[in-house]
């Protein structure tokens, strides 16, 4: 064996030990989470309007997507609406899904799920996403979301420590498994009743919605 052929044959194999690796890593995560599906809200979702309603939309989405922070004023929309009707028409799930090109993504989850433990997860879910031109790129975006953090009068040292915690790590992990699983490749990705829908505008979205509702 060539010296080419030898080092061309070690990378291969560290290529399948960081492969299993990472697939272990998954594997550990989805055991430390309730499993998830599209057809079911489970006690870790993050959620606006009743559990019990006949509408349930499920949006996979990764804060730093740009395309998501475009739905996002239109799915808002939707959910007041709706809520205003009652509240118990529709319920809002929303997931993370991360994607791996956005170095960012990540820790903007982390960020909303850390404001969540202080009851603000919603809060700072809108306010990541009408700054993402501002942080998207940063090479500092963690000190960024602390000072969204101090805006929405969070307790800064308990949001940095919950920002680190494995707990939320797995959560965020939990959820892009459950897309995965589902066949979500990109985002936003909306679920609605279980079915894949793919609205383009506020009436489509209002339209599907409205018909789930009429229509369970």
């Amino acid at each position: 064996m060539s010296k080419f052929q030898l080092t061309a044959f070690l990378f291969l194999i560290v290529l399948i030990v960081a492969g299993f690796a990472a697939m272990a890593v998954r594997l550990k995560n989805g055991q430390n989470q309730p499993s998830l599906s599209i057809n079911k809200i489970v006690s870790s979702d993050r959620i606006k309007g009743n559990p019990e309603a006949k509408a349930v939309l499920m949006e996979y989405s990764d804060f730093q997507c740009p395309a998501c922070a475009a739905y996002q004023p239109i799915v808002k929309q939707i959910v007041e609406e709706f809520s205003a009707e009652g509240g118990d028409k529709m319920v809002f799930v929303y997931r993370h899904f991360p994607l791996s090109q956005h170095k960012n993504s990540k820790k903007a989850a982390s960020a909303a799920e850390a404001a969540g433990k202080q009851e603000k997860f919603w809060e700072m879910h809108d306010l990541i996403f009408e700054k993402q031109s501002e942080w998207s790129e940063s090479q500092t975006a963690e000190e960024l979301f602390i000072k969204y953090a101090e805006t929405l009068a969070l307790d800064i040292e308990q949001f940095k420590k919950d920002f680190n915690l494995e707990e939320i790590a797995d959560k965020i992990e939990n959820d892009l498994i459950s897309g995965e699983r589902a066949g979500v490749n990109a985002t936003p990705t909306f679920f609605l009743n279980g079915r894949k829908i793919s609205p383009r505008s506020y009436e489509e979205f209002k339209n599907a919605i409205s018909q789930a509702i009429n229509n369970p």
